[in-house]
């Protein structure tokens, strides 16, 4: 358990109550390390970095659940003692980093398209909601989780919905067997490799190209990664627990960068776009890093042509950050932020305007 173990939900709640009284904007944060991300941050801060500590941890359920601002660090250090990890490797992106922030922003690192996603993982969460009412959601088990899957709604909702004060996950064991293969290719096909391996039961829990070479991680039993080796050959890296983290963490060299960040969905087999800047390739091709000078208008145009979406994932001009939704979509946003936040108080404005 942590030394900082403590449980402020009390304290949250009265700053809720204060703040709906008297409607009165709160800015939900915890380690601040995803600051950056999506539209403005505004309103009076909601500090959930104290409310902090593990729960429950039950190795052999493969369950941990854990209060909204422990760090992230403090979790993955206590799976490593038991050789589990968090199966959708979230980015920290700053040493504050949260299991709060990771959730409410739904960021996975390279396991995410052969592991799934944050929120795939989230069994349970308890949440305090704009009236003030602390709410509990699932459990601690799968057969638990049951109903209207409330829990994986806080997913990516920025906080917008309700705060997160503690979330139960679905962990996973460690695989001891790991390599780094890389190999000198050009984008088509990178690209098109990328897809066909992804058709097959090679033992891939990460894959890169940044321009010069393709790099993928091989991760299993010894057997079916050293086989994987032989039927796709490539050169192994020495340092390949590095290579991953960094990119992880947005410390490879593509993220120096000083122009805009952006966030492109596609399908993996997806031609290249036709946009001018620096690119990187993630998630089998799925997952596209842009750094560019270009309009929004026509990346986000480019993007949806390819029937995909583009995300300003950093820098530039944040008040349309995520690919705008149609009128329907929105309409069922607006239901779900009046039903959990009916003043409108939290993360105002976060994600879309009036929101």
């Amino acid at each position: 358990m942590s030394l900082q173990d403590q449980d402020n939900s009390a304290e949250l709640q009265a700053q809720v109550e204060r703040a709906e009284e008297a409607g009165n904007a709160l800015c939900i944060r915890g380690g601040g390390s995803k600051d950056f991300y999506g539209r403005e941050p505004v309103g009076e801060p909601l500090d959930t970095s104290t409310h902090q500590g593990i729960v429950n941890y039950e190795p052999t359920e493969l369950v941990i659940t854990a209060r909204a601002g422990t760090p992230l660090r403090e979790i993955e250090q206590a799976l490593a003692a038991d050789n589990q990890l968090l199966p959708f490797e979230p980015p920290h992106l700053g040493d504050s980093a949260t299991l709060g922030g990771a959730i409410a922003c739904n960021l996975s690192g390279p396991r995410r398209p052969y592991a799934g996603a944050a929120r795939d993982f989230v069994l349970g969460s308890r949440v305090l909601n704009g009236k003030g009412e602390i709410l509990s959601f699932g459990g601690e088990v799968m057969k638990n989780v049951a109903g209207y899957d409330v829990s994986r709604l806080m997913c990516g909702a920025l906080g917008t919905l309700g705060v997160l004060l503690e979330i139960s996950l679905k962990v996973l064991p460690r695989v001891e067997n790991e390599l780094t293969l890389a190999f000198e290719t050009d984008l088509q096909d990178a690209l098109e490799t990328l897809h066909e391996w992804g058709q097959k039961p090679y033992p891939i829990t990460g894959s890169c190209y940044d321009g010069d070479h393709l790099t993928v991680r091989l991760c299993g039993e010894e057997k079916a990664v050293q086989a994987a080796r032989k039927l796709i050959g490539g050169d192994p890296i020495t340092e390949g627990g590095a290579f991953w983290r960094k990119l992880r963490e947005q410390q490879h060299g593509f993220f120096g960068s000083s122009k805009p960040l952006w966030r492109i969905s596609l399908a993996s087999d997806a031609k290249p776009l036709e946009l001018e800047g620096k690119w990187l390739y993630e998630w089998g091709g799925a997952q596209r890093w842009l750094a560019t000078d270009v309009e929004p208008a026509m990346i986000r145009e480019a993007a949806a042509a390819s029937r995909g979406h583009a995300t300003l994932f950093r820098g530039g001009d944040r008040s349309q950050a995520f690919q705008p939704l149609p009128n329907g979509l929105m309409a069922i946003h607006r239901r779900l932020k009046s039903a959990f936040d009916p003043q409108g108080i939290f993360n105002p404005g976060r994600m879309y305007e009036g929101l």
